[in-house]
Formats: C-alpha cells, structure tokens, sequence
C-alpha cells in the first residue's frame, strides 16, 4: 500500500526545483554535485571529437547536457548527445530521442546510468548507448537493434563505427586524460 502514497512529480513541478534533477517516471533525482575534473575533461574531449566527426553532417549535431523531456513525467539530462532532427535554437527541451548518448559514469549515478537510463533509453529508442568508465577507461558501447540494446564493444583504444543519419567512427583512444 505503501507505493500508492509516494508522491509522484511533473515537468510543471521540475521547472521550479532549484539545482541540478532529474526526473524519471514521476520520481525525482538529484544529479551529483558537480562531476570531477576527469569526468568534465572527458566529456569534453567526446564533445569536441563528436563535433569534428559532424561537421559535414547537415542532418545532425553534438551537444552537451540538454533536458529531454520525454513525457509530462520524464526529464533527463545526457552528458553528451547526438541529434538528428530540427531544434529550435531557443527551446527549453528536446522532445524527441537522440541518435547517440554518452553518459560519463560518476560514483554517485552510475547505478541510475547504467539500469534506470539504460531501459529508458532502449524504450525511447536511442540508437547508440555510450557507458563511459573514467576510471577503468573503458567504454561500453550498446547498439539499439529490434528495440533493445546489444553491446557492441567494449572500447578502449579502438575507433567504434556508429552508423545511423550520419556515419563516423569514434576514437575512444583521444577522450581518456
């Protein structure tokens, strides 16, 4: 009986929280304090790879944390994306799923990463699914095939093809610091 009285949230009630959420499926989750310095010069190293591979794509383009607003219940925030439709350039959320997430493991969110955004994002059909261990320097690479994730690889120093609006293989040799 106990489930029928935990509160549940909206992107209504998101919207005024101060710092850092996320939201998924009405429950609400507090992001870590701000990552370490090895997680930020990850994340930005995948960045800058992700915007050389597109430059001459015309149908896709990188960036960094965006709210993707899945539903009235369901507000996430990947570390890095891969966007494959028309954003206006002033909206608050992205609504539809992006070809490619990378999600930059941190201590304190890795469980949520790797099961809670891992079903969601194979649900919401995400193309490439990117669990990135800055620590152990690997990088698990899933592959949305038939509405669920298949790893792909597990890279380290190895280029990873991805193959979706715009082709590119990714250099996992040049984000580890």
């Amino acid at each position: 009986m106990a489930v029928a009285y935990i509160e549940r949230y909206t992107y209504e009630d998101y919207k005024h929280w101060e710092g850092r959420w996320e939201l998924i499926e009405g429950m609400p989750y507090a992001m870590a304090p701000m990552p370490i310095v090895r997680h930020q010069k990850v994340s930005n190293k995948i960045a800058k790879q992700l915007d050389e591979l597109l430059k001459n794509c015309h149908k896709c383009f990188a960036t960094l944390p965006v709210d993707w607003k899945i539903d009235e219940n369901t507000v996430v925030q990947p570390d890095n994306l891969v966007i494959c439709y028309d954003v206006d350039d002033d909206a608050a959320f992205i609504t539809k799923a992006p070809s490619v997430i990378f999600e930059v493991l941190s201590p304190s969110t890795a469980l949520k990463d790797e099961t809670i955004k891992f079903d969601l994002y194979e649900r919401e059909g995400v193309k490439y699914y990117v669990l990135v261990n800055t620590e152990d320097k690997i990088a698990k690479v899933y592959e949305n095939k038939n509405g669920r994730f298949v790893k792909k690889a597990d890279a380290t120093q190895e280029k990873v093809k991805f193959e979706f609006e715009c082709e590119f293989e990714f250099d996992f040799n040049k984000i580890w610091v």
